[in-house]
């Protein structure tokens, strides 16, 4: 039976940049910055949730892609077509006014939703995130 999802990937088109936005601007923890053969494996993970690693991956021919598959990967991930998830926080307005500072691209303003308050930002390959912070119950 499965307990629960240890890690996840994130196909972005230069590593060495992407470590930079996720540490620098999400201010996440490096979990993993190791050489493994022709492949970099890096795995960072926001500081409160140590049990989840999201896997920052070039898209590289190798054993899982051919090198068609991984130059098609690469052109979705610049176009921005590919959402990668959700974060929450217990206050998206300060989060967003904190990540604008750092540089982060947001698509627009926090807002009401039915659901909480959301806004969606861009990590520096173009890859989408919806930032909520979830409705309070009661």
């Amino acid at each position: 039976m499965i307990t629960k999802m240890s890690h996840a990937t994130i196909y972005v088109n230069d590593q060495q940049k992407a470590l930079e936005f996720y540490r620098d601007k999400l201010g996440f923890e490096v979990r993993t910055d190791a050489t493994m053969g022709a492949f970099r494996w890096v795995t960072v993970g926001p500081k409160d949730q140590p049990g989840f690693e999201i896997v920052l991956m070039e898209p590289k021919a190798g054993p899982m892609l051919g090198e068609e598959t991984a130059s098609q990967i690469r052109s979705l991930v610049s176009k921005g077509v590919l959402g990668a998830g959700v974060f929450d926080t217990a206050d998206c307005k300060a989060t967003y006014d904190e990540l604008k500072e750092r540089g982060v691209e947001f698509m627009a303003p926090p807002k009401d939703e039915f659901y909480g308050i959301a806004t969606v930002f861009k990590d520096n390959s173009g890859n989408w995130f919806s930032l909520t912070q979830p409705k309070e119950e009661g």
